[in-house]
């Protein structure tokens, strides 16, 4: 018996990116990204700036990724939205969205959360695509988390370790900052790295007891290193930025590595996943590369556009919560954590 054909709008709006993407099961038919600029100015995302941008970008989003996936709004069978975590005004806007669109159309909507999202994307149907199989190892790394997750299945997930400070993406960041490079600095230290020596400057690797991160007292060491550096020579940052950010990307990225490999060990599980907007990091797949080659690991890394906030993740993840049959109310409240 051929299964029944689903199809459901997505909408992520959990932090400064406006997205909206239409599925057929597992396949996405249209994933628009409406990405905001200003936040550049700020050297961060500002709240306030992001949800009047969402309320401002939203309904053209919908419309072009509508008329892009080649349907009709009578055609879906739900909608689908990011509930947490992420900025409470954005995630506002994104849900009060989906609500009023299945009350318009007498559609059911679908709450997803925003990390469970990231993983699943592992699972949108591409050519020559392989996907994970349960159980295995996911590493989640973005601005905002940094967690090493057990799937076991579609929507059964056990969190193993996370942070208990600042996130990966955060001491990309914050590094960044110290640096004096314009914000978002991950992608900036990663293209910089690749012009630099990884091993010429060493830096802290705080280690803290079960499978958890801490990245605070990397942040500090790496300041006090550019404080003291700086105070000799004012030039040192110009004329040693390439192998900085090759260092501090090393240091971050091993951090990464050696506990995921710890967790691997100790479970018995090699099969490895990533997700998450650090998830497009050089440093971080080349490591992961290696570790296939050398020692066997079967690895599973996102393609680029299903990396940083999109929609696309959230309709995978609906569409296995409507065949699971969880379904969100008009009752249903977004989070900022969750």
């Amino acid at each position: 018996m051929a299964e029944e054909n689903i199809i459901i709008l997505g909408i992520e709006s959990s932090c400064d990116d406006t997205s909206v993407a239409v599925s057929l099961n597992s396949k996405i038919l249209s994933n628009v990204v409406s990405s905001q600029v200003i936040h550049s100015n700020y050297g961060g995302v500002v709240p306030e700036l992001a949800s009047r941008a969402h309320e401002k970008n939203i309904i053209p989003v919908v419309d072009r990724a509508i008329k892009e996936s080649g349907i009709e709004l009578k055609d879906l069978d739900a909608i689908a939205f990011t509930r947490g975590p992420g900025l409470l005004g954005s995630l506002l806007v994104g849900t009060s969205f989906a609500k009023s669109l299945g009350l318009a159309l007498n559609k059911p909507i679908i709450d997803v959360h925003h990390m469970k999202a990231h993983i699943l994307a592992h699972f949108i149907e591409q050519e020559n695509k392989q996907m994970p199989t349960f159980p295995f190892l996911c590493l989640t790394v973005s601005g905002g988390h940094t967690q090493i997750v057990l799937i076991k299945d579609h929507l059964d997930m056990e969190i193993i370790g996370s942070t208990i400070d600042d996130a990966a993406g955060e001491a990309f960041d914050k590094g960044a900052k110290i640096l004096g490079l314009n914000y978002p600095g991950g992608p900036l230290i990663d293209k910089m790295s690749k012009n630099g020596n990884p091993d010429k400057y060493k830096f802290a690797k705080p280690k803290v007891k079960g499978y958890d991160f801490s990245f605070s007292g990397l942040k500090t060491s790496f300041l006090y290193f550019i404080q003291k550096q700086t105070k000799e020579n004012p030039d040192f940052i110009k004329q040693e930025i390439n192998h900085l950010c090759a260092g501090l990307q090393k240091t971050i990225v091993d951090i990464l590595i050696d506990r995921l490999c710890e967790v691997s060990k100790d479970l018995g599980i090699k099969k490895i996943a990533i997700a998450g907007g650090v998830s497009a990091n050089s440093g971080l797949r080349n490591a992961l590369k290696k570790l296939e080659e050398i020692d066997g690991f079967d690895i599973y890394i996102p393609d680029f556009q299903y990396c940083t906030d999109n929609a696309g993740m959230i309709c995978i993840t609906a569409y296995y919560q409507y065949k699971a049959g969880l379904f969100a109310n008009q009752n249903t409240v977004c989070s900022a954590r969750i």
